[in-house]
């Protein structure tokens, strides 16, 4: 399957030859509703290629049907739809292509680990690459050893990764194997909706490592209530309150200097 276009001079060049790099997102005037309930009002985002980009705001302010919007989950839900423009490269994810191929371009991790249960850990990474019709032996191998290593999990599980199942690892490997699960498809985009909140804070620490990793071959945007995180992982962060954008800017102005004040409200804990 054709990958959607690449954008390697937004990301700066200098990359080694081979090397993978995201690709920018561009979101305009994007409304999503649930039913009548007009959820996510006239947002305007650009996502840089091949940085990590944060998402913060109170609980219910539209984050996460922001997020389920750029790989078109938003709509899977009755009811649920979606209007305006978001450009993956040079695609427009709502008219040039379907939502399956668009899910294979653009990988997802969930708030809690979700590996499945009856797989072994090897067959939980390689369950969506057979899906895309690959059932080459030595290819789901080398493609399935690739994604633990970018996932920081192969050497906690090579000896065990072809019998062992997913479920039976810790909280936070199995977040890490759903990582590695998203990388095995070769996404260009990461999407992370509070991959650390439901873990301790030394797999919290990993995570945050493999995010520092990852950003340089994949674009990433994360949703996450830990501002703390936001400013160790995010070069830019947008603030979202009651469905609205309220600000984006560069992750260390929005801690240091926010242009608006409900911003500062927000990160120095007056609400939320």
């Amino acid at each position: 399957m054709d990958c959607l276009p690449g954008t390697a001079d937004e990301a700066g060049g200098g990359e080694e030859e081979g090397t993978q790099l995201g690709v920018g997102i561009e979101v305009e005037h994007l409304n999503a509703w649930y039913g009548k309930t007009h959820t996510l009002q006239d947002i305007n985002l650009p996502v840089p290629a091949n940085h990590c980009t944060a998402l913060i705001g109170p609980s219910g302010c539209g984050k996460s049907t922001f997020v389920r919007c750029l790989n078109r989950m938003h709509e899977t839900i009755a009811g649920a739809r979606a209007e305006g423009s978001v450009r993956i490269g040079d695609i427009d994810i709502y008219k040039d292509a379907s939502p399956v191929v668009i899910r294979r371009r653009i990988g997802m991790v969930f708030q809690r680990p979700n590996p499945f249960p009856t797989m072994s850990i090897y067959d939980n990474v390689a369950v969506g690459v057979t899906l895309d019709g690959t059932s080459a032996r030595r290819v789901l191998d080398e493609r399935v050893e690739r994604s633990l290593r970018q996932a920081a999990l192969w050497d906690e599980v090579k000896d065990v990764y072809k019998k062992k199942s997913g479920a039976s690892l810790s909280g936070g490997q199995q977040q890490r194997l759903c990582i590695a699960r998203a990388l095995a498809i070769d996404p260009e985009v990461l999407l992370m909706d509070e991959p650390a909140s439901a873990l301790d804070p030394i797999s919290t620490s990993k995570i945050e490592d493999l995010i520092f990793e990852l950003k340089h071959q994949y674009t990433i945007v994360i949703v996450t209530h830990n501002m703390q995180q936001a400013a160790r992982v995010a070069e830019n962060t947008g603030f979202f309150l009651s469905g609205k954008l309220v600000e984006f800017s560069p992750t260390h102005q929005i801690f240091t200097n926010p242009r608006d004040k409900r911003t500062e409200d927000y990160i120095t804990g007056r609400f939320g």
